[in-house]
């Protein structure tokens, strides 16, 4: 009965320590280089005052334009 208890635990340690091994992870980096244009080095924020800017600016042609014709 110790002679199978023995082997029993004998390989089970030996499965145990065969089965646990880690495999090797590889990391793979790719650089890649981006193109600049003008759009990109403006954030969201510049790209939309813009937008309103040029909504606002239409409004105030059009008042003036309104006021002007009263001479």
């Amino acid at each position: 009965m110790k002679n199978v208890i023995t082997i029993f635990a004998l390989s089970f340690i030996a499965f145990n320590s065969v089965s646990c091994r880690e495999e090797k992870e590889t990391v793979v980096v790719k650089e890649v280089q981006v193109e600049n244009t003008s759009s990109d080095r403006e954030g969201i924020l510049e790209r939309t005052a813009k937008k309103v800017d040029n909504e606002v600016n239409k409004e105030i042609d059009q008042k003036i334009e309104t006021i002007g014709d009263d001479n």
